[in-house]
């Protein structure tokens, strides 16, 4: 079973962390694949489109080029759900079935709990003055409940800056992401017949855990919260998001027709 896993704003594969394991523990017959966005990770060097479609087909010329085949299945977080939702709307026969987590999207959500503006000051602060270790622990602390409390001295923190000094997404990549996801408007139906499942942390300090709820009303999606977790859920609670899409899985199984033998 093919799946591609999608990173949000400025992330990468390796943001991932633990996250692919946890899942696979889960579903075992789970094949993932986490490209990076271009403009992130090991595509740093790509500019970003300024729009949600060109991420799309760079996603898909990518995994061509690594010899996948679709049809997939697309989990995706914040961004990289657009990302999903676009390439369900664009290439329906390519996506089986789609995962997103804590995303937000016009025109289900009000621009200021896409992005709560209580970070406003914080986020364009980092993206002018720059610099690893403030911007991931600003990264840290917006995104992660478990994690993003003390951030000076943890093993999860000196990483993600390692991921920065490394792979550093410029100001002007940083920016496009932004105004492509700001530009992004979604369908007012779900279109296509792929399965949706949206999952949400209830303490997410970054969006508000209500677009998720809307989105899924909007497009008669399941819906399920995790109460405790924060934005970044893999990170959060791994386990408890692959056991949901495991859980919503066998529940699709149950309800196919079964054949009769006779």
């Amino acid at each position: 079973m093919n799946w591609v896993f999608l990173r949000g704003l400025m992330r990468e594969s390796r943001h991932w962390g633990e996250f692919p394991d946890q899942f696979r523990a889960a579903l075992p017959e789970a094949d993932i694949v986490t490209p990076d966005l271009p403009g992130n990770g090991a595509n740093r060097h790509l500019r970003s489109p300024l729009s949600v479609q060109g991420m799309v087909e760079a996603c898909r010329a990518g995994l061509r080029a690594r010899g996948k085949q679709g049809p997939y299945n697309l989990l995706a977080l914040s961004l990289g759900a657009m990302v999903a939702v676009q390439w369900q709307a664009s290439y329906p026969d390519e996506v089986a079935r789609c995962v997103l987590l804590n995303t937000s999207m016009r025109p289900f959500s009000r621009f200021y709990q896409r992005l709560r503006w209580q970070n406003y000051p914080a986020i364009v602060r980092q993206l002018v003055l720059g610099g690893a270790r403030r911007q991931e622990q600003l990264a840290l602390r917006l995104t992660s409940v478990v994690h993003g409390g003390d951030t000076r001295d943890s093993e999860l923190l000196k990483r993600w800056i390692d991921y920065h000094n490394e792979f550093p997404v410029s100001r002007l990549n940083a920016l496009r992401q932004l105004t492509a996801a700001a530009r992004f408007h979604a369908p007012q139906r779900h279109r296509g017949a792929a399965p949706l499942l949206v999952l949400a942390g209830a303490r997410d300090g970054l969006v508000d855990p209500r677009c998720s709820q809307r989105l899924a009303q909007a497009w008669g999606a399941d819906y399920r919260v995790h109460p405790d977790a924060g934005h970044d859920l893999p990170l959060d609670d791994g386990p408890w998001v692959a056991r949901q899409v495991a859980q919503w899985l066998a529940a699709q199984d149950e309800k196919k027709p079964r054949t009769s033998r006779g």
